[in-house]
């Protein structure tokens, strides 16, 4: 089929298909670009602390004004109560460069980095004889350290890393926890200040805060911090810093707060976003059972990301993806691909491609737990990101589906789906729906019924939109659908001669005694 020389690349990503047995489906990387960002604010990369303390009184204007001159003079009183000798003056312009930092509107980052600030501000990390001082300064900071790249590189450059990791065992947990967040921020970055802070030891330091007395809103900021210690994968995150993590993100993932859950359940979304090595850490950690129980989660914080996780161990070794369906994965798919969310729908059927990219076994356990059904309802009703990634389970499971399974299949309405949705205009989506259809094609042909297949395909209106298909603009597109015509509606060839019976076209297959009717 001329399809093939489109969707090879993509097909060699899923673990059966391409042929090559040294290929056994990786993952999608270039066409799951879109699907992989899902939402990037579904897991914020830093957060700015802008909430008040309760001594705080109410701001003055000048903390909320965005009237430059204004600012410019609360700047320059800071900068001189900063730089005294005196302690109360120095607490002083850090609580009041800490409000102006925590601003819901334009925080002035710059300005405060700009006027010298943060060499007195990470100095004063260490004061241990004067905590309020040490809170003030490591909030200023942490906020600043929210900002751009070019924000944190200077909190970094100023030498805060050491000083806020030695912070981290402080006995004042409100000063331990500000710590635990201004990391989080210094790793969400990128990877080069992720590997950074885990070459200066802070894996073991956050580690030692968790405890069974640990306070949740405590517990919460650590989680988030360890996910982004787990983040992206250009390159990975060290294995040793993966070891290190592992035991107590499990930990974590077993108690019942959304937050701790959410993070906690997008830390595995990264770690298993890799090679089937990687996965195959996380999947010796017996945790596959727990992400598949919070897929029943209430809150979509939650779901996401598991989803996100079993989606990603599913995508690994066909040994990885037996483990997610011992788990139960396939009892929970059908209420996700229904769910009311697309983003939901979009991710279960990317999940359900890649457990059809499976042997047929794999395949038959698909149809047993009755996920064709809503497949199909989402090839016919989703969104047409969803559709897509339905049109990829479709065209995995008829290319490693036995016959039976593929006319189990066109019996549920897949074919009909399939071929209604020609008329899209994406023109890698409809070749990857005509080597689906070839697919069914070759299956009638093993048991010699493909003439009775042909009427179908032409009472369904199929053979109608592969002939407009011969005039696409896309020159692989036109190929394959006249390649398909050739192969298989020829006159030549005698082909579709069959009769129809009372609507029904009779599929009778060698190898058992039955008989399917399309």
């Amino acid at each position: 089929m001329p399809t093939k020389n489109v969707t090879d690349d993509r097909i060699s990503k899923f673990k059966n298909k391409g042929k090559e047995p040294s290929k056994l489906r990786e993952r999608r990387i270039a066409e799951c670009v879109e699907l992989r960002k899902a939402q990037k604010n579904e897991n914020i990369l830093k957060r700015r602390n802008i909430s008040t303390l309760p001594e705080d009184e109410a701001l003055s204007p000048e903390f909320i004004t965005n009237n430059q001159e204004v600012i410019s003079s609360t700047i320059e009183e800071i900068i001189g109560h900063v730089n005294s000798d005196c302690r109360e003056r120095q607490t002083r312009g850090c609580q009041a460069a800490r409000k102006l930092l925590s601003r819901e509107r334009n925080p002035p980052l710059k300005e405060i980095v700009d006027a010298g600030l943060l060499s007195r501000f990470v100095e004063f990390l260490s004061r241990e004889d004067e905590p309020n001082l040490q809170f003030e300064a490591a909030w200023a900071l942490t906020n600043v350290a929210s900002g751009t790249s070019w924000h944190t590189q200077q909190v970094v450059a100023h030498g805060a890393v050491p000083a806020f990791i030695a912070l981290l065992s402080s006995p004042m947990l409100h000063i331990s926890e500000q710590a635990v967040w201004a990391l989080g921020n210094i790793a969400g970055d990128g990877p080069s200040y992720r590997d950074a802070l885990i070459e200066c030891n802070v894996v073991p330091a956050l580690l030692a805060r968790i405890t069974p007395d640990t306070p949740v809103g405590y517990l919460r900021n650590l989680t988030w911090t360890l996910s982004n210690l787990c983040r992206n994968k250009n390159p990975f995150p060290p294995l040793t810093a993966v070891l290190q993590v592992l035991p107590s993100l499990i930990q974590l993932l077993h108690l019942d707060d959304k937050d701790i859950l959410s993070d906690a359940c997008w830390a595995v979304s990264y770690l298993t976003d890799g090679s089937n090595d990687r996965i195959d850490i996380v999947v010796k950690t017996g945790i596959v059972p727990r992400l598949v129980e919070l897929l029943g989660f209430e809150e979509l914080t939650v779901v996401t990301p598991s989803l996100r996780s079993i989606g990603n161990i599913v995508s690994g070794s066909d040994l990885q993806t037996q483990a997610a369906i011992d788990a139960g994965v396939l009892a929970a798919l059908p209420r996700l691909m229904r769910h009311p969310k697309s983003s939901v729908q979009k991710e279960a059927a990317w999940a359900v491609s890649n457990i059809a990219a499976g042997p047929c076994q794999q395949i038959q356990q698909i149809i047993t737990c009755g996920l064709l059904s809503p497949l199909v309802d989402l090839l016919k009703n989703g969104d047409f990101k969803t559709q897509r990634e339905a049109v990829w389970a479709v065209t995995n499971y008829t290319s490693g589906g036995t016959v039976e399974q593929v006319v189990q299949l066109v019996q549920s309405g897949g074919l009909e789906a399939i071929l209604n949705l020609l008329q899209v205009k994406d023109a890698k989506t409809i070749l990857v729906i005509l080597d689906a259809v070839n697919n069914v094609f070759v299956a009638a042909e093993k048991f010699g019924e493909l003439d009775k297949l042909c009427l179908l395909v032409e009472e369904l209106g199929g053979l109608d939109r592969i002939e407009m298909l011969q005039n696409h603009e896309n020159e692989m597109v036109y190929k394959a659908a006249q390649g398909l015509i050739e192969k298989f509606f020829s006159d030549d060839e005698g082909v579709c001669q069959a009769e129809a019976t009372d609507s029904e076209f009779v599929l009778h297959t060698p190898d058992v005694q039955q008989t399917f009717r399309f």
